[in-house]
């Protein structure tokens, strides 16, 4: 495979009945155009095609559209199509309006994707309400500032790859901080949770001393009752065995 990283153009059409309209495009390796076909070397589209790459484009889109389309709003679907010395990577939204960008064979496709997601975005927020009707190459100058800037940005796979590196780090932190969040509040959850067992058993310790010491006087008034009414019944007794012999002692 071609070591060949360069990303060349940006493009923008919108997908009709059996057909794109191009709606504009950004020449950002500035060779397709100002070499007007000439020549059929390897820096040329699709055999030679530079000045009217923007049809060979049409051409890829309108034989193999992006399938499987992506949520209203939102671009998706995406093809890669490859000639012997470029590739194509294309993807559009429900309503039709679709982005492309040719690069090198050696360009990563998976960048191609996120630039052409990134720049759905800054594209349609800039020219979206005008491109279902906008004429053929209408909206080249009004998008012109948006096409270049995603060129620039996606042109440096190192800064490109540092960036995804970076955000990949930062998302590994913040799942990191979620999870440690996720077991502080776990542990907080369980010290509430012990706590108010804990209260819960002092409640019911208190309680539990409360009747004890009320089980307490009442075996206590009990074991009165019963000495009292031993000590009655003893002298009852006493009482009837004396009396009689009391009795005949003073007769």
């Amino acid at each position: 495979m071609s070591n060949d990283q360069q990303l060349r153009c940006a493009l923008a059409y919108r997908l009709e009945s059996g057909s794109s309209v191009l709606l504009a495009k950004y020449d950002h390796a500035s060779q397709y155009e100002s070499h007007g076909g000439a020549g059929g070397d390897e820096t040329t589209l699709y055999g030679g095609r530079d000045k009217s790459y923007a049809d060979a484009v049409a051409a890829v889109i309108s034989n193999d559209p992006p399938g499987g389309l992506a949520e209203q709003g939102t671009i998706g679907g995406f093809k890669v199509v490859q000639s012997d010395q470029h590739q194509v990577v294309y993807g559009a939204d429900l309503d039709g309006i679709c982005l492309a960008v040719i690069t090198g064979l050696g360009y990563p496709s998976r960048v191609a994707i996120q630039m052409l997601q990134e720049l759905y975005s800054s594209f349609m927020e800039k020219v979206g309400g005008e491109a279902a009707e906008a004429a053929e190459n209408g909206l080249s100058r009004k998008a012109k500032g948006v096409l270049s800037e995603a060129c620039k940005k996606y042109d440096d796979l190192d800064n490109i790859d540092k960036a995804k590196s970076l955000t990949n780090k930062v998302d590994v932190v913040k799942s990191q901080m979620q999870s440690n969040i996720a077991g502080m509040l776990k542990n907080t959850e369980k010290a509430e949770s012990l706590a108010e067992k804990s209260d819960q058993l002092n409640e019911q310790a208190s309680v539990f001393k409360k009747k004890s010491t009320d089980l307490r006087k009442q075996m206590a008034w009990k074991n009165l009752k019963m000495t009292l009414l031993l000590g009655g019944l003893i002298i009852v007794i006493l009482i009837a065995i004396l009396w009689p012999l009391i009795k005949n002692a003073k007769n």
